[in-house]
This record gives C-alpha cells, structure tokens and sequence, in this order.
C-alpha cells in the first residue's frame, strides 16, 4: 500500500509538474507523512474498533443466551418431533369416526409422503438458500437488525426454515432480542444434529395453514392439503401446492373458508399470494415458464373441497362423551405412572384436577387412537328411531331465566329420552341414546342425567338382597295392604300405582305387579342389615347418607338420584351370576408410534350368589311375562329370555323400563329435564309409551346383530336351587288345612333357605255371608246358614302386620280360591232385635219375597202353612229370595245371626181352584192404603 501511495504521489507530482520546485517537493513530502499517518491510525481505530464491536456483540449474544440451556440431540428430537396432532376416534371393530375435538387439527406425515411441487414451493417461498445455509443467513440477520434498530418501515424478515421451526416447537413468538438470539443458537445446533430432509418434514408438519372447510384451525400440511382441497399431500398439483405453500405467511388472511366453514368472500389476497409462491418457483428455477403460466392462470376456487362432516356436529352426544371418559381414563394412566393410584387420585382433588388438565392436553396435542366399544350401525339405527318415535307425550312449558339477560322467560320442554345398551360379561358399552335433539339440551340422558329410578329398586335393593339375606324368597308371602310404613306419619303409606291393595301375595307376584307396599315392608325387616351397601358394589355413586336409612329407597325415591348408565348396568349383575363388571367405553388408546399405552380390563366384583341373582332373575322374568311390562311381547320382533323391570318416579316424573337376557341389558328412561308429570296423553299409558320406545329401539338393534340381542340360550339354574311346595297363606310348609284350602303354591328356592316351618296361618271355623261381606259365626247361629271355612290365626296377622292393623281382611285376596279364609275380625254385633216380617207374593208355582229390613239376617226360611207348619227350605243371604214350590199355602220367616227368627210373612197359596183368587185378594191387601 506504501509503495502504490508512493507511485500515485510522483504521478500527481509529474501531472502537476512541480517537481522541478524544491519547496513543492517538501510540502508534499510532508503531506505524504501525513496522510500515511492518519491512514494508519484509521486502520488501527477500524481494527480495534471492529474488534471492540464484535467483543462487545459476542459479549452481548452470550448475556441473551445464557439462560438457554445446552440441548442434547435426545432433547431437541423430542422437542422437534412433538407435534400437536389431533387424536382420532373409532367406533368397535375400529370404524373410524373422525377427530377429537380441538382447537387445532394436524396429521403428521412423512416427507416421502408429500407432493414434490409443495416441498419446492414452501423452499422457493420461505427459505431460497435452504440447502446452502447451516441454520442461519448472516446477511439477513443483519438487514433485519438493522431494520429492527432503525425501526425501518420495510420489515423483510431474517428467518430460515430451521429458525421458523425452532420458534413454533421451542421458543414463542416473543419479539424481542433475546428470543432472537436464543433461536440463532438453537438453529445452528439444529442443522448440527439434523439432516436438510429431517428439518423440512419437522417444518411441513408444524406450520399452521389456517382453517379447514368445516371451520376448523389447521397444522402441517396433511391436515392442510385434506381440510382444502380433499386430498393428501402426496397428490397435490402446482397450483395446489403453490396455495398451500402461500397460507403460513398469514394462515388466517390468505385461508380460504370462514370460521363457519364457508367460502370467504374475498378470495383474492389467497390467489395473490398462490401467483407470488407460482412466481418464486419459476424464478428459483423449479418449474418453467409454461408451468408457471398455466398454474397462475388456473381457477384454484374449483378445487376447494366441501364441509366435512364434523363428528361433533354429527355425533355430538358420543364424541364429547368418548372426550370425558378418554380424559379419565389418560388421567388415571399419567397418575399411575407417577406413583399415584385410582383410590388416591380420586381422593384427592387438587391431584385430580392436575391430571385431568394433563390428560386434556396430551389428548388434543399427542395424536391418540381412541378405540370405543361403541357399534356404529347400531348407534345410528337408534338414533333414526328415537327421531321418529311419535309418542313422547306433549312438550310442556317451564319458567326459566335468561342467561343473557336475566329475565324470566317462558319456554317448552319435550319429554327427554335416555337409553343405554351394555354386554353383560364384558361391560362393553354397545349403544346409547343421549336425548332428543342436543341443540336444544347437551345433557347427555343416558351417561349424565341424575334422576329418580322408582321401582327398578325394587330388585336391586330389596328383592336381591333380601333373597341374599335369607330373608326372602320369591314364595314369601308379603302383606299389600294399608300400611302405616311412615314413622312420621300415621298414615298409610306407601301408596300403590294404582292406589289399590292386593291382600296377601307372594313376592314373585307383587314384584310382577309392582305393588310398593310389599316392597317398603321388606325393606323395613332387613334395613339393619345396611342393603344399600349392594347398591355401592354396583357402581351407585351418587348415594347419600339418608340412602341408608330412608324406607323410601326402596322404592327408588334416592336424595340425589342415579343415571340411565349407573341403573342398567347394576341390573347386568344378575345377568353374570350375582358380579358385577363395570360399564365401559374406551376400549383402548393406542399412541402415534402403534403402542398401546391403554387397554380396559374386566374387573368383575362379587355382590350375590349365583342362587341369589338367579332367583331374582327368575323374579323378573314374570315381569315381562305377565306384569307391568308384559305389553312389550306384542311389539318385540323375536323372542329370547327376557327379564326385567319397571319403574316410576314420584307424581309420575320418571318412567323406566330395564331388560336384561344371558347377553345384553337395556334400559331407558323418560322425563321431563325439569321434573313434571308424565301422565295425561291421549289413549296411551306414560308407561305403555316408554315400554314402546323400549321395544322399537332394541329391535333396531336387533336388525343389525340378532346373536347379540337374542340369544337362544337361557340364563342357566346354578346347583343349590330347589323347587317346593308352600303355603301361599303364609308361605310356609303346606299344613291340612292350607291343603284342604287349596292353597298350596310351588316356586324355586335356595336350598340354604328353604322353609322348614309347618304353616300356621289358618284354623277352622264357620262363617256367614251377609250381602257380599263374609262374618264368623256366632255360637248361637244356625248351622243350616253357616259354611265351613278357615280363619286367619290372628297370631298370624300379628306377626304380619302388626296387632294394630284395624283391617285385617284386607289381607284376603279378592280371588275365587280364598272365598273361604276369614279373619278372627270380621264379626258381626248381634243387634238385639227380632227381624221384622217380609212380603210373600206367588207367581204360578213360584213364591218370592222381599229382603229383610235388618242388616244382620243371614237367610230365609221357607214354611208350609198346613197342618203340620213344616219348613221346606233354608234360603242363606246372598243367594235368590224366591223358591219353585208345590201346591199349598206358604210363609216365609227372616233368620238373624242370633238365631232370632222374624214373625211369619203373608200367606200364599200356590196351585187349586181357588189358587187365581186368592192371588188377587192377597195383591189387593198388598196394595191397599195402610
């Protein structure tokens, strides 16, 4: 540099020509010195400068990094491959149903599995030097620092590809310094560790594209090139690709389709941006002139794929019901692997709300296989048929507030329908039916409705836990009567259905019938034994402490109340020999590697006997046989073992129906969501119509699995079951008298339990009937107006109904074959009087009279007025008062339960010549003023 100083200096000195002037040649040697001089010291101010700058910018980039911690490949692997793929969901027999609902949907894919012209497009648009950089562009650091320091109105981004894949998967998208250096340091790591191709596939399935044609926010391009145009990424065309390619810049400016999932309006800034991706192409030389040409001018709208069904807008019910029971089921997973059990997790609620927060996440962001146990034909053919179903019953009005604005409106509410399908050695959830219209009420009826559940109780409650007890069998005889039950009331209580009494019946029968009286006196007798303790084993679990205590738990009056799911699936426990296995439907979760990280297991739990479940079973059966739901046999399109039970709410707000065979149990309830009485519509019964709606669903799913809904097989007799012979009086072993009554009743048994007791219920006696009343005789009554029958021991009615009972003969049945049983009380006070005489008249060879004015006469005498006066008939109350009769003169005596006897009647002559006139004289008498 001095020498060419020095050569440049005798130029401009010969140019000049002052090399001849000695002080010329002085003065610029000085300013020679000069100039070198201040040209060294630059030099050393720009090398010290320089060295100052890049000390002082190293120093400051090391301050901004420092909190960044060293990562490992291993590290930034599982950092960079941790997309936030959407989980997918599947019917049984892995039917694919759509995506879980979330905020954003993705599909991961492999680079190999991605249109070559997108994988040019998204480098020709967002990263040119993509292949030769290692992580960073130095240039474009800098103009964007400058940018950024000079606060420039032109901001044209410093960003790689790696630098934009470090800041969605590591960093945020914080602007600020540090952010910034943080992410140069990560990117030249990144490039350190991973391969051009490994990057790319990372970005193609991070970036974010906007919305798909059903509204939904979109990531990588799978769910991108799917949600747009219908198709994977492999297939796209250039003007495809180009439109994709375009839509990170600004994923919501440049998308195509609304939040709604509408076609935008204005699709013109989205084109614009597909021409500049087309145009980039063409200048990075991916595709040529024509290519470009073509693509550019190509109508891309023509491509955009329709809506596609939403699983929420389709499947409402189920997919947010697979979403609840998936986080519970993740939840309990995550725990366990913390060293945290079910028991403890559910205990306590801070944990509990921890891991279902983690279990939400992880499943909107890890995509999981959710598998269900759900069949998806025959989900859909219930849904048809409770949308068709014409006999729910009137909407009714109910007073609400507004949630908006807080006024009280008025709206109306339909009757709501709940309705569960369940395997019983499985558990399996197969179908259900979540309610009537979920835009109107997203309760879910069948999993999350909390309602009375009447009297299917009854066998879960009372029946099998009696029979468990050894407290009862289906021969025991129980009391229908007008029973005082309520200790805080001396009123009788509880009421039938029908607000009738049936008298002595066995408990086959009055569970047949429903009879609510039988049921709650059970209850009583084993209450201290804690029943409600089966309800437990059988998954209640909204069971109160009054549950234990309250007599009206027997009959399905809970505190809180129990769902459709909790209901049907204890009743599964008879079904499986007295266990109980939980319902379920999440069958497995499956990650996106293909491991199974959980897969349901059977649980079964011990509640009954198999004798127990059995009996009751067989219980049941009458049920649908000949009782309360015995209206479903004339709609059911086939014919399997069917037992079950009915049910009714109080002031008829609930109505159940639960049947179960050797394969499935079905349940369904019907109300309304705000409790009203169901009663009142048309010709048809609340019950009638729910047993209905019971009866179309299961045929629809018959349709679609009869081996399934209908087995040919029976629920089979365990060994230590006996069939014998009882009384049906008491429901003891048959004595004489209970034989000679003809009242003996056979019925199965647990062999543990079989009566060994002789019946003491009956003993001999006479009665009397007075009108249609029967009365035991007197001492003094006379034998030809009494009958031979038995009487109630009253020891018997004791221990019964209590010796406080003031109607006993409530508990004689209203049957032909207990005409002759009487109780100790029906007697009737002797009055003291003498009947009166009664009215004889003669028609031809026919005498008749009228009936005595008292009200204790217990028959008629009939007497020929000759010479002896001798007594041709006795006549008992109840039977005609007239007699065909000889010729002769007759009366006619009236005989009270004292023996008292009337004076005679009229005379009478019957046959003669005199027979006409004598008829009309005595009509005359008859008739004449008295």
């Amino acid at each position: 540099m001095k020498e060419k100083l020095k050569a440049w200096m005798e130029s401009l000195k010969s140019s000049l020509n002052l090399i001849t002037h000695k002080k010329t040649v002085k003065s610029a040697r000085i300013t020679y010195s000069v100039v070198w001089n201040l040209l060294l010291l630059f030099l050393i101010v720009v090398i010290l400068g320089g060295s100052f700058a890049t000390g002082v910018g190293a120093g400051y980039f090391a301050s901004l990094v420092k909190d960044e911690p060293v990562r490992s490949y291993s590290s930034l692997k599982k950092d960079i491959y941790n997309y936030a793929e959407t989980s997918d969901l599947y019917f049984a027999d892995n039917v694919y149903l759509g995506k879980l609902r979330s905020d954003l949907e993705r599909e991961e894919v492999k680079l190999d599995q991605v249109s070559d012209y997108l994988v040019k497009a998204v480098i020709s648009t967002e990263d040119e030097y993509f292949y030769q950089h290692h992580g960073v562009v130095p240039k474009a650091v800098f103009r964007a620092l400058f940018q950024e320091v000079t606060n420039s109105a032109v901001q044209s981004g410093g960003s790689t590809l790696t630098q934009q894949l470090i800041k969605n998967q590591i960093l945020t998208n914080e602007v600020s310094f540090q952010r910034k250096a943080n992410e140069i340091l990560l990117a030249l790591r990144l490039e350190k560790f991973f391969s051009k191709k490994e990057i790319l596939e990372a970005y193609l399935n991070v970036s974010t594209f906007g919305r798909n044609s059903s509204g939904r926010n979109i990531a990588g391009v799978q769910a991108a090139a799917k949600g747009i145009f219908g198709k994977s990424a492999k297939k796209l065309t250039l003007p495809e690709a180009a439109f994709i390619a375009g839509l990170p810049q600004s994923p919501f400016g440049y998308t195509p389709f609304t939040r709604d999932g509408k076609v935008k309006e204005n699709l013109v800034p989205g084109i614009n941006r597909m021409k500049t991706v087309l145009k980039r192409m063409y200048d990075g030389g991916y595709i040529n002139k024509k290519q470009y040409a073509k693509a550019a001018a190509y109508d891309i709208t023509k491509d955009f794929t329709p809506p596609r069904p939403n699983p929420l807008e389709k499947y409402p019910w189920l997919t947010i019901e697979i979403e609840k029971r998936s986080i519970d089921v993740l939840a309990t997973v995550l725990a366990q692997k913390d060293g945290i059990s079910e028991k403890e997790l559910k205990k306590d609620s801070n944990l509990h709300y921890k891991y279902q927060t983690l279990a939400s996440h992880d499943l909107k962001q890890n995509g999981y296989e959710i598998h269900t146990t759900i069949n998806k034909k025959m989900y859909d053919a219930m849904q048809k048929v409770k949308d068709r179903y014409p006999y729910y019953g009137p909407d009714k009005s109910e007073e609400k507030k507004d949630p908006e604005t807080g006024k009280i409106k008025t709206v109306m509410e339909p009757v709501e329908v709940g309705a569960i399908l369940i395997e019983n050695k499985t558990g399996k959830i197969i179908s259900f039916v979540g309610g009537r219209d979920y835009d109107k009420q997203q309760l879910n009826h069948a999993t999350s409705a909390i309602r009375q559940n009447g009297s299917t109780m009854k066998p879960l409650l009372v029946y099998g836990p009696a029979i468990e007890l050894g407290k009862a069998s289906p021969g025991t005889v129980l009391p229908d009567v007008a029973l005082s039950l309520n200790p805080a009331s001396s009123s009788p209580w509880p009421h039938n259905y029908d607000l009738r009494y049936s008298g002595l019946v066995s408990a086959r029968y009055a569970l047949a019938w429903s009879f609510n009286v039988p049921a709650v006196k059970l209850y009583r007798d084993i209450i201290n034994q804690r029943p409600a303790k089966y309800l437990e084993k059988m998954g209640f679990s909204s069971l109160r402490s009054e549950d234990y205590t309250n007599l009206s738990t027997a009959i399905g009056s809970l505190s809180n109340g129990v769902t459709v799911e909790e209901n049907t699936n204890a009743f599964t426990t008879f079904a499986n020999g007295g266990k109980f296995i939980d319902a379920y439907m999440i069958d497995k979760i499956v990650d996106k590697d293909g491991k199974v990280i959980y897969q349901h297991q059977v649980k079964p739990v011990k509640v009954f006997t198999p004798q127990t479940a059995y009996l009751t079973l067989d219980m049941m059966r009458d049920v649908m046989r000949m009782g309360t739901a015995a209206g479903i046999n004339y709609r059911l399109k086939f014919r399997t073992d069917w037992a079950g039970k009915t049910g009714t709410g109080v002031d008829y707000k609930d109505s159940w129906l639960v049947g179960t065979n050797p394969n499935v149990t079905f349940g369904i309830w019907t109300g309304y969501d705000t409790p009203k009485s169901l009663q009142s519509y048309g010709y048809m019964s609340y019950s009638q119509r729910t047993n209905n709606l019971w009866v179309d669903l299961i045929n629809s799913a018959y349709k679609i699995k009869p081996s399934l809904i209908a087995p040919k097989k029976q629920f089979k007799m365990p060994n230590g079951i006996v069939r014998r012979s009882y009384c049906a009086v008491s429901g003891l072993l048959p004595s004489a008298a209970c034989i000679n009554a003809g009242l003996i009743q056979s019925d199965y048994f647990n062999a543990k339990y079989v009566p060994t007791k002789v019946d003491d219920s009956l003993v001999a006696g006479k009665y009397v009937t007075i009108g249609d009343r029967r009365y035991l005789a007197l001492d003094s009554t006379p034998a030809e107006f009494a009958q031979s029958g038995l009487v109630l021991n009253p020891d018997f009615i004791a221990r019964m109904v209590g010796r406080n009972f003031s109607n006993p003969s409530q508990l004689i049945p209203n049957r032909s074959r207990w005409a002759h049983i009487l109780v100790s009380s029906a007697k009737i006070v002797d009055n003291g009087k003498t009947p009166g005489p009664v009215r004889l008249k003669a028609d031809g060879t026919t005498i008749a009279w009228s009936s005595s004015a008292e009200n204790d006469v217990i028959g008629y005498r009939v007497y020929h007025a000759g010479l002896l006066k001798s007594k041709i008939a006795s006549i008992k109350s109840g039977y005609s008062l007239s007699l065909s009769v000889p010729s002769g003169t007759f009366y006619v005596t009236a005989v009270d339960i004292a023996g008292k006897e009337s004076p005679p009647s009229n005379l009478v002559e019957v046959g003669g010549s005199d027979n006409n006139k004598d008829q009309e004289q005595n009509k005359q008498k008859e008739t004449a003023p008295k």
